[in-house]
């Protein structure tokens, strides 16, 4: 994303909390608040809130160099109770707040083509659009601040369905002797097609669990969907059952394998493997 702003002509300083990881053409800052100093636009795109809080209000934290004006955007994915206290702390500075998490994966991110969905002013928004449309194709303004974050948990939420749905489906057909492959051109072909489906197929035939997004980081989207609907006194019945799986994944150390490996657990319950035909 930051690679994509430097290519459009964006002046940008990069802080990363993980040292080394610099990027061509932007300028790299010893510390948040060095990176924040100075600049319009304050974008983070870290793990999970308290990340985001230490980025923000830790000892070398953006806090240090905010300036009336500025504007700080969220592209994490976090508690949207978190988000609202965050917004409400940085605001009595003069400063705006959008909340602007993504979807995509890593391959629209390197691309340019992510989708955002945003909460925030529109005033705020409007400004911000050109930095949007060097690392997206869309903005989806949901509402106020916190409301992009909260429609990310919605979104996640159905992708873990989607997918733990497909992988059983995978598996017991498996079980009974239907080829993987030919369900799989089945499903693209009728009402049970999806953009998930569609994109994790082709990575789970070749069995390839390569990250592009870590199970242990859907776990944790898992849990922050459960906590807000806890909050919101709403129900996720579905939801609490599939946590239950990635519960035993990451006891299981795979965490750091994409969320797709949920399947190789249903596979040893199973006895079976899913994989394609060998010709």
């Amino acid at each position: 994303m930051a690679t994509n702003l430097v290519k459009a002509g964006h002046e940008v300083a990069v802080w990363n909390r993980t040292p080394g990881k610099d990027v061509e053409g932007a300028r790299t800052a010893a510390t948040p608040a060095e990176a924040a100093q100075g600049a319009e636009v304050v974008w983070m795109c870290v793990s999970d809130t308290q990340a985001v809080e230490s980025v923000l209000f830790g000892a070398n934290g953006v806090e240090n160099s905010l300036a009336e004006g500025m504007t700080i955007v969220d592209s994490s994915t976090i508690a949207p109770s978190a988000t609202v206290k965050f917004a409400g702390r940085v605001r009595s500075r003069g400063v705006h707040y959008v909340d602007a998490p993504m979807t995509g994966s890593k391959v629209a991110a390197e691309g340019g083509t992510l989708i955002f969905m945003v909460g925030g002013e529109d005033s705020a928004i409007e400004g911000l659009k050109p930095l949007f449309a060097a690392m997206g194709k869309k903005i989806c303004r949901m509402g106020e601040t916190g409301k992009g974050h909260a429609t990310k948990l919605a979104m996640n939420l159905q992708i873990a369905l989607i997918y733990e749905g497909f992988a059983e489906g995978l598996t017991l057909a498996t079980k009974l002797g239907v080829d993987a492959e030919n369900l799989i051109s089945l499903i693209n072909a009728t009402m049970v097609r999806s953009g998930v489906v569609e994109y994790k197929a082709p990575f789970v035939l070749k069995r390839d669990f390569t990250p592009n997004f870590p199970l242990r980081l859907m776990h944790k989207d898992i849990r922050l969907a459960l906590d807000a609907a806890k909050e919101a006194r709403v129900r996720l019945p579905g939801l609490e059952t599939v946590e239950e799986v990635y519960d035993v994944a990451m006891e299981e150390g795979q965490g750091d394998s994409d969320y797709a490996v949920t399947l190789t657990l249903l596979e040893k319950w199973a006895g079976v493997e899913v994989k394609e035909a060998v010709a």
